[in-house]
């Protein structure tokens, strides 16, 4: 890919010196550009700056682009073509080299600046997130594999609903709920919502919740644990923010759980899906085997958890748990040049003065220097600094836990196992050789940070039998 023309890059740096881009963002402002160039001599576009700039959208997406990637660029586009008209563009630019597609598919989280005055930058961001029946300011529900999760907490046409979802959510963070929570338990507040075509929620009765279970069980046949966790959502709605009477347990019909079993791999399995995995996203993998972690816990490392000199990692687990796991010593070379990689990108990020990383809570107010202290930093922190348009901060973000998931199944799926694997197995093989190894139940129980040794149990079942104990078939007899 060549680089932009020094005339180009001469009028776009001076737009975006006027528009007062934050200094974090030039540069994926000017990639966003080189990318689009790069993308004209490929392709066949049509000849206003509009249909451009949508045709260079609908390839991001295909790219599994976020949203806010998708607004970035198309107001760099934007800016591009208020520099420069038309007219005046070198179309020969970018012979053969790198392939934009290769280029694109990098993760960035970046959610651009919020300076949309020109009439240019409007059109093109209008365009970029309409709907193909109409246009609106409002990126849509669904981009390729990708859409919004939270849209369960957008206003209604039912503002009575609208209340109510408001004060569940007030409910679960008050209870320190996880943010997965917040976001199930109003997922499956709106569809109640919806079953019941917007009911007015102080008419709703314990037989509305009977009749939605048995719709779903009957009509959508979900499974056991769905039906569970609607059972969990409605139970926590009726308590604690409509105050209704929910009824007894036994008049409210229950899915029974079913009999899993989890999927173990072997290590040579483990080694087939390791060896297709880049980093750091192989970092996350190690240490998920290693050390047992789920592949949030894996995600939101931080530099401080993790003791050398001990061998001990710190875990903070689900509901804010914390527990202590062996490092692995195979691995102490690969996560001391990931520290090396840490400090470096620190103090480029000082240096450009960048406003931190993200804390938990009102931590940053108990520790203001703590956001740029280096122990706070991310041990796997994202590649591009994260704009917040409420306060122009640019922050860093940690690798995604849904990012991770995506690549672990490309790498799954080009090793070509023949059992269902997900990110969360490798945690069930750690569990299931540690007990392999000889080590007793209640000691993996607390390595793997369950609250009910029923929990750990459950891996009793992938053991394989023991040296003379083997049960055979009859047809081997």
């Amino acid at each position: 890919m060549k680089p932009v023309p020094q005339n180009i890059l001469v009028g776009f740096n001076g737009l975006l010196k006027q528009r007062k881009v934050p200094p974090v963002l030039l540069a994926d402002y000017r990639k966003w550009l080189r990318y689009f160039l790069d993308f004209r001599t490929k392709y066949p576009l049509p000849g206003t700056p509009s249909d451009q700039v949508r045709l260079f959208a609908d390839k991001l997406r295909s790219k599994n682009q976020t949203a806010g990637q998708v607004e970035q660029a198309a107001d760099a586009i934007s800016l591009f073509f208020a520099s420069r008209t038309e007219s005046k563009i070198d179309t020969s630019l970018g012979a053969a080299g790198t392939p934009a597609a290769t280029l694109l598919g990098r993760q960035f989280e970046g959610n651009g600046y919020e300076d949309r005055n020109s009439a240019s930058a409007k059109t093109a961001l209008q365009m970029v997130c309409a709907p193909p029946g109409g246009f609106q300011f409002a990126p849509p529900e669904r981009s390729g594999r990708r859409y919004d999760e939270w849209r369960c907490l957008r206003k209604t046409e039912a503002p009575a609903w609208d209340s109510v979802i408001e004060k569940l959510a007030d409910q679960i963070k008050v209870r320190h709920y996880s943010r997965k929570t917040l976001k199930h338990y109003a997922d499956w507040g709106r569809k109640f919502q919806n079953y019941l075509k917007d009911k007015d929620p102080g008419e709703l009765s314990s037989q509305d919740v009977k009749d939605y279970l048995t719709y779903l069980a009957v009509e959508c046949k979900v499974s056991s644990s769905h039906q569970n966790l609607a059972f969990n959502a409605l139970l926590f709605l009726y308590r604690h923010v409509l105050n209704k009477d929910f009824g007894t347990h036994k008049d409210i019909p229950r899915a029974k759980t079913s009999n899993y079993v989890p999927t173990v791999l072997s290590r040579k399995e483990i080694d087939s899906i390791l060896v297709h995995l880049r980093h750091p996203f192989k970092l996350v993998g190690q240490l998920q085997y290693g050390c047992g972690l789920r592949i949030s816990e894996g995600c939101h490392l931080r530099v401080k958890d993790f003791d050398f000199d001990t061998g001990m990692l710190t875990v903070r687990g689900k509901g804010n748990k914390v527990r202590t796991v062996p490092l692995p010593k195979t691995l102490f070379p690969e996560l001391q040049a990931q520290l090396e990689k840490v400090k470096k990108l620190h103090d480029e990020d000082l240096a450009a003065g960048y406003s931190g990383v993200f804390l938990d809570d009102q931590l940053e107010k108990k520790y203001p220097r703590a956001a740029k202290e280096l122990i706070w930093q991310w041990f796997l922190p994202q590649e591009s600094l994260t704009f917040i348009s409420q306060t122009k901060e640019s922050r860093r973000y940690h690798v995604h836990d849904s990012r991770m998931q995506e690549v672990f199944g490309e790498a799954v799926r080009k090793a070509k196992l023949t059992k269902r694997v997900t990110s969360h197995t490798f945690r069930h093989s750690y569990a299931t050789a540690m007990l392999q190894a000889g080590y007793d139940l209640r000691t993996i129980q607390t390595l793997l940070g369950h609250a009910d040794i029923r929990t750990t149990m459950i891996y009793l079942h992938c053991l394989p039998p023991k040296p003379g104990k083997e049960v055979k078939s009859p047809l081997d007899f």
